[in-house]
């Protein structure tokens, strides 16, 4: 009855069109209420600050401010140019320097969205500029910056640690490395779902076709050793980022919290010392920006721990796993179970909520069948970055569409080839496990 409650209010809320973060919060304390009166209000202060008061949650806001950084110091578009000058003379060039950029911000931003907003500006026409519809370009912006969330660092993976916690040790370190391959393989096949659909947009009597793509395409002439040189010097105070991060992480220096700190001063010095564009003025911008950012996060992942509480406490959570269990004893068929309930789920829910709802649900079904929790947190995280560029509420999308200048109908049917894309990324990601633990084994990360 409680749980028919809790997720009866919830959904009736998400589609009147309540936020999901005030979807959460209300059908949580509306539960409480009815389960035990006005005395259960009492916890919920306790449990929303909680919540948000772990050590381990610091990183985000620092990752987040660090990513606002890095894009008014420039970053980004130096980033781009260098992709340029490597690979924009190949076929298809435009379409490869996208995705190589995308994968360079996720590995500084850590977030899809401000991926998306950070190299959309500048590639999206460039794309068009090259032979790629709109639409199409936009959906190659809005899929490519999933990826944010996969590649290291990542608020998402940081979360699921988080959350996995009262469950199984999972180490934030291990689920950073293996994202790595996963996020290259998604960066892969996005290049050939946009090949593909450049292809079918320029092919004479395909339903889309417009002058825009019929224009003649501009071909980027080979870069000489010289120029390639001379952008790699311009671009490298962005490319050492990860370096630093990830070096200093699985060095030992320092945890992923303190690497979301030096993330940031070493922004700092980049934008002012070297490249100088980042001024004085601008920090009060980017400390708004910064804020504004994390308060939504920080506000969904209490809410949320709020609706989680609720589903660990009841029994929910052990119930429903206990019933997907008796589905069947193939683990092939429950972990196509789960892909399917997390992408279902990614469509309507942002990813921090997915992971405080599901988590404690999906976790020890997991656990059950002896699976490195590791490779789950990986799956799910996958699962819910093509939800961030998946129709109706996927929010890549809307921030492409804004940028590019496309109808949000015309970009969801572009989007469907990036789609497929994914999901067959995902499978393989699901059913070869070594996908993600090879590379943490062979570093000896636990």
């Amino acid at each position: 009855m409680t749980a028919l409650l809790l997720f009866g209010i919830f959904f009736i809320l998400v589609f009147l069109g309540l936020p999901i973060a005030i979807s959460l919060g209300v059908s949580s304390i509306a539960v409480l209420l009815i389960s035990g009166g006005i005395t259960n209000l009492e916890l919920v202060p306790d449990i929303l600050f909680s919540s948000v008061s772990k050590f381990t949650l610091l990183a985000i806001p620092f990752f987040v401010l660090a990513g606002v950084i890095m894009d008014y110091a420039g970053i980004s578009k130096r980033l781009i140019h260098f992709a340029d000058v490597c690979v924009g003379h190949l076929k298809g060039g435009m379409i490869l320097v996208t995705v190589i950029t995308a994968i360079f911000f996720a590995a500084i931003s850590g977030s899809g969205p401000a991926t998306v907003a950070a190299i959309g500006g500048i590639l999206i026409p460039a794309l068009a500029k090259n032979g790629v519809k709109r639409e199409t370009g936009s959906a190659l912006v809005a899929s490519s910056g999933a990826i944010g969330i996969v590649i290291p660092p990542s608020i998402a993976f940081i979360i699921f640690a988080v959350v996995a916690g009262d469950q199984a040790s999972v180490s934030i370190g291990r689920l950073f490395v293996a994202g790595i391959f996963p996020g290259l393989l998604m960066g892969i096949a996005f290049v050939f779902a946009a090949l593909y659909a450049k292809k079918r947009g320029l092919s004479s009597g395909v339903p889309g076709a417009n002058n825009e793509v019929a224009a003649a395409i501009e071909v980027r002439k080979r870069a000489s050793g010289k120029e390639i040189w001379k952008a790699f010097l311009d671009a490298i105070g962005g490319l050492l980022i990860p370096v630093i991060i990830l070096g200093g992480i699985y060095g030992g220096v320092f945890t992923p919290t303190e690497a979301a700190v030096v993330a940031v001063f070493y922004g700092f010095i980049v934008g002012i010392f070297i490249y100088r564009e980042l001024k004085i003025a601008d920090v009060f911008k980017i400390l708004y920006d910064a804020a504004v950012q994390t308060a939504i996060i920080t506000f969904i992942v209490s809410t949320a721990s709020l609706f989680a509480y609720i589903i660990t406490t009841e029994s929910i959570a052990e119930t429903m796993s206990d019933t997907l269990l008796g589905l069947s004893s193939n683990p092939i068929i429950i972990l196509l179970i789960l892909n399917i309930i997390l992408l279902i789920a990614g469509m309507f829910i942002d990813a921090i909520s997915a992971f405080y709802i599901f988590v404690p649900i999906l976790l020890p079904i997991i656990l059950h069948f002896n699976m490195d929790p590791t490779v789950f947190g990986v799956i799910m995280t996958v699962n819910l970055a093509i939800g961030l560029f998946t129709p109706p509420v996927g929010l890549n999308l809307y921030v492409a569409s804004g940028i590019g200048n496309v109808k949000i109908q015309s970009i969801s049917k572009a989007i469907i080839p990036f789609v497929v894309a994914a999901v067959v990324v995902l499978l393989l990601i699901t059913y070869i496990p070594s996908l993600s633990t090879y590379l943490p084994d062979l570093m000896g990360i636990k």
